[in-house]
C-alpha cells in the first residue's frame, strides 16, 4: 500500500513533527513497508484461534487472602520512638 505525501504530511501534522522533503519521502516508503507487512498478515487464517491478550498463559501466584488475626496494637506501638496510646506519632511536615 502506497502512503502519498499528503499523508505522511497529515501525520507529520498530527504528530506535531516539522519533515523535511528527505524525510516525508523515506517515511512514506517506510510506512508504505509496515503496511505492506501488515496487509501480509491479513492473509493468515485465524478462524480458530482463540484471541488472547497475552502470547504466554499468566496465573496468580499470590496466596489466598484469608482472614487472620494481627498483632495486638500494644505491641505493634512498642518500638515506636514517640506514640499515643492508639497512633504513631510523626514530625510535622506540612506547614
Amino acid at each position: 500500500m502506497k502512503i502519498s505525501k499528503e499523508e505522511v504530511e497529515h501525520i507529520a501534522k498530527l504528530a506535531r513533527l516539522s519533515l523535511s522533503g528527505e524525510e516525508k519521502e523515506l517515511f512514506g516508503s517506510q510506512l508504505s513497508s509496515i503496511l505492506d507487512y501488515m496487509e501480509k498478515l491479513n492473509e493468515l487464517d485465524t478462524r480458530d484461534i482463540e484471541p488472547t491478550s497475552h502470547v504466554l498463559s499468566l496465573s496468580d501466584v499470590m496466596r489466598d487472602d484469608t482472614l487472620r488475626h494481627s498483632i495486638p496494637r500494644e505491641d505493634a506501638l512498642m518500638n515506636a520512638p514517640d506514640h499515643t496510646d492508639k497512633f504513631y506519632r510523626v514530625p510535622k511536615i506540612i506547614e
